[in-house]
């Protein structure tokens, strides 16, 4: 671990980078207040550390603990179990901002190249409108802890990613 990175490197990131830092692999709350106060413009919630630490908790039982400890305007982005539309209503309702896509794009990269990727995705989409549809959203800002069974007491919304943050 002498090489394991530490607050100094987030410090020295922000101090030559005027681009937004996310940070991923945050699981404590408390580091996670670290990561903001440091300012980090949000975080990727991500248990793929759980490779090396098989008793790290899911992304979906971190993302409402994270939320809470955070509040509604820092951006928290799931990495990990996003495998169907239904899978990026649930984490929206647990507090997500956005989801990130790596395996089924790869798995539909690796099978049809560049069209498979745009077929993975369609579907993906489709999957996602036709559950929040039963659901009775009209947008994703309407997925909430109220979506879930059982309800989950930690769960909150999050706040309306700033459009500025993408650029």
């Amino acid at each position: 671990m002498p090489r394991a990175a530490t607050w100094a490197e987030i410090d020295w990131l922000r101090a030559h980078s005027r681009l937004p830092l996310l940070l991923k692999g945050v699981c404590h709350v408390d580091d996670a207040r670290e990561a903001v106060r440091r300012g980090v413009a949000g975080l990727v919630v991500s248990n793929h550390g759980g490779r090396a630490l098989d008793t790290l908790p899911s992304t979906a039982e971190l993302l409402p603990v994270l939320r809470a400890g955070l509040g509604p305007a820092v951006p928290l982005i799931v990495d990990g179990g996003i495998r169907r539309g239904t899978d990026v209503l649930k984490a929206m309702a647990l507090g997500a901002n956005a989801v990130l896509l790596g395996r089924p794009c790869m798995h539909a990269l690796a099978a049809a190249g560049a069209l498979g990727v745009a077929h993975a995705l369609r579907l993906l989409c489709d999957e996602l409108e036709i559950a929040m549809a039963l659901c009775g959203c009209r947008t994703l800002a309407e997925a909430g802890p109220q979506l879930l069974w059982p309800p989950h007491q930690g769960a909150q919304p999050a706040a309306p990613l700033d459009p500025s943050f993408a650029t």
